[in-house]
């Protein structure tokens, strides 16, 4: 029984890590090497993640130079920013690569709010789909005489506690991007 608990909580666990990592690639105002976390550079015909042949820096809060290593890639790699839905216009000297990180509109930045709840839900649903699983689990258990009827019901109530402990964390999650997102 206990093994079925453990199993729904790391699950639990990584649907909120998810959800953080989904949002770190959620633009804000503010400037962030968390941006590029998805970008997929053409490094001599291997998609390679941007962060592997350049180092990304942030001098001010509004601008981000990406240095790469090999000075070759500077095309690919404002080519790939330019691609993607960051919607930012990299503009580079030859030697690096300077992005001026543009305020967020009001309608923009509500727009990404909602796109942030709508992922704060999906996660909701997913946790509460590995609960539902957890339950069925300890229902087959029982079925099985592997446990009694006492340790399922207390299971299933360890299970509900565990969701609404995950679901309470997905919100305050959702709550501090909205603050991030909304703050001008």
């Amino acid at each position: 029984m206990q093994e079925v608990i453990d199993l729904t909580e790391e699950k639990m666990k990584k649907t909120v890590a998810s959800l953080k990592d989904g949002f770190a690639a959620l633009r804000t105002g503010r400037a962030s090497a968390a941006l590029f976390d998805r970008i997929r550079v053409d490094y001599y015909g291997e998609k390679s993640p941007l962060n592997q042949v350049a180092n990304i820096s942030i001098p001010e809060a509004r601008l981000i130079v990406i240095q790469p290593w090999d000075k070759n890639l500077i095309g690919e790699i404002e080519k790939a920013i330019r691609s993607s839905e960051l919607s930012l216009n990299p503009s580079n000297d030859g030697k690096v690569i300077r992005i001026a990180v543009p305020p967020l509109t009001e309608e923009r930045r509500k727009e990404l709010v909602k796109l942030a709840k709508n992922q704060a839900e999906q996660s909701r649903v997913s946790i509460r789909n590995i609960r539902r699983e957890g339950n069925d689990e300890l229902k087959k258990l029982l079925k099985e005489s592997s446990i009694t009827e006492d340790d399922e019901s207390r299971g299933i109530a360890d299970m509900q506690k565990q969701t609404d402990s995950y679901i309470s964390k997905v919100n305050q999650v959702l709550e501090e991007k909205e603050k991030e997102i909304m703050e001008v």
